[in-house]
């Protein structure tokens, strides 16, 4: 009796300790957001694959939004994670989610329907939204020039919600959504005449138009919109509120408008200057450097009229010039590359001409075997623009197709398909301005190719060294081969 009566004793005090000790665990509060990021150690955030996003090229990461962010994660002293949306329903399908991110850096706009998914920062970017046309063709002036035209946008964006709307005053408006496309497919389809209209902001415009040649704004859609990242609906606000507290920050301190002014405030504009300017700059600039790129060409095995064209697609042979993009000297290297090439002073020339030439040389050099000349020399100089990941993605997708991985011919078709979504999508390094190298690479040879003829006058035509091009000990004085076509 006495033995059950403590059992029984035993049993409630078990009883009453469990439940007390449930009691006290409910009443402790779960980590806030913030506080989760600050023990994880790690900022999760989901982005787009795009120029004005973030995208990764020959320097590493690197994008409008993600800069922003990465100031972010380095106030809070943690690591930055990025992930990349399919599109922008997945985009906000995957903010919140257990273990996923916590925050969208996208380009975002508010509007009623998104705010039923998630909540908005302050802003930290105006923009318009634009309607654009192909030169040429009738330049739409209002809302109503755009019924019975092929208008296509991205699937979930502001500016289908603004068409849907649209549509009621005008149902002859007509619009595709896709989710197989970005912005840059956007611009591009228009240029091509592939399809009449489409919406994009005014700042992806401004950044991307310089590679569209036939794009026209022909009008502002409404009124400029503020851009705002997103967090996970609900009442946890301590993400947010830090969120506001570093944009108001970047906002005083002068932060925020020089990435606008990096990332918006010019345009790069590529291409050949032309005969006349490049045989001034030939008898004006080369000659205070030509000893520069024989020295540093003869020391890494190059021919120094093919280092003296990359010195002159960079910089025109000017050896005190500042990019925006922090890029520096006549080389135009950056500071990691400096760096890394031993360079301390970057607007020196004779150290930015040896520090180039090196790291053109241990750019060749890490190319496939199986890549042999001179095609060699073409992929070395598109890895040097665009970085050897982004080439690697060129020669599979070239593979892919039943082309040669290792001929130049055929890899510089696949490049531009690195801008279009539904090939970077398939890609390990995603999004690229993979025309860029193109062009880059086009405009050397043609440097190159008067170089040549300049300092070879009895080579007729286009009958260049294109054998061998950096094998010391060949005599290049001999006629080759044409130059394949660009």
């Amino acid at each position: 009796m006495f033995a059950q009566t403590a059992v029984r004793l035993r049993g409630a005090k078990w009883l009453i300790a469990t439940s007390l000790f449930l009691i006290l665990n409910g009443c402790v509060d779960k980590p806030s957001t913030l506080e989760k990021v600050k023990e994880d150690g790690v900022l999760r955030v989901i982005t787009r694959n795009s120029p004005a996003t973030y995208f990764q090229d020959r320097n590493g990461e690197t994008g409008f939004e993600y800069e922003l962010v990465k100031r972010f994660a380095d106030d809070l002293g943690v690591k930055l994670e990025i992930e990349t949306a399919d599109n922008l329903d997945d985009l906000f399908g995957q903010v919140g989610k257990p273990n996923g991110p916590v925050l969208a850096a996208a380009g975002l706009v508010s509007s009623d329907q998104r705010k039923q998914q998630v909540r908005f920062s302050h802003p930290y970017l105006e923009v318009t939204p634009q309607v654009i046309y192909r030169n040429g063709q009738a330049r739409p002036t209002d809302a109503s020039d755009l019924v019975g035209k092929h208008i296509m946008v991205l699937k979930g964006s502001t500016h289908a919600e603004q068409l849907a709307q649209l549509k009621k005053q005008y149902p002859g408006i007509q619009y595709e959504e896709s989710d197989a496309v970005e912005v840059v497919d956007l611009l591009r389809m228009v240029d091509e005449g592939q399809i009449d209209l489409t919406l994009v902001d005014s700042n992806e415009v401004s950044m991307n138009q310089v590679y569209f040649p036939n794009v026209r704004v022909a009008f502002d859609l409404g009124d400029a919109r503020d851009q705002r990242w997103a967090v996970a609906a609900g009442e946890d606000n301590s993400l947010l509120n830090e969120i506001n507290g570093f944009i108001d920050k970047v906002q005083k301190n002068g932060t925020l408008q020089r990435l606008k002014d990096r990332y918006y405030g010019h345009v790069d504009v590529l291409g050949y200057v032309g005969a006349y300017t490049f045989a001034q700059h030939l008898q004006q600039r080369l000659p205070k450097f030509e000893k520069n790129f024989h020295a540093s060409a003869k020391t890494e095995q190059l021919d120094w009229r093919l280092l003296a064209a990359i010195g002159y697609q960079e910089s025109m042979w000017q050896a005190d010039v500042t990019s925006k993009t922090g890029v520096r000297g006549l080389m135009m290297l950056t500071q990691n590359t400096a760096q890394a090439m031993g360079v301390s002073n970057r607007l020196d020339p004779k150290q930015s001409i040896s520090g180039g030439a090196k790291y053109f040389a241990y750019v060749r050099d890490q190319l496939d075997d199986k890549i042999a000349e001179p095609d060699r020399t073409w992929f070395a100089l598109a890895a040097y623009n665009v970085g050897s990941g982004h080439l690697d993605d060129a020669r599979k997708l070239a593979e892919n197709e039943g082309l040669n991985p290792n001929k130049w011919l055929d890899v510089k078709k696949m490049l531009p398909r690195l801008a279009q979504k539904q090939w970077y999508r398939k890609t390990r390094y995603g999004y690229a301005r993979g025309g860029e190298p193109v062009h880059f690479v086009a405009n050397i040879r043609r440097y190159y190719d008067i170089l040549t003829w300049v300092t070879q006058p009895q080579l007729e035509g286009s009958q260049v060294a294109e054998s061998n091009l950096h094998v010391p000990g060949v005599d290049k004085t001999k006629p080759t081969q044409e130059t394949p076509p660009l």
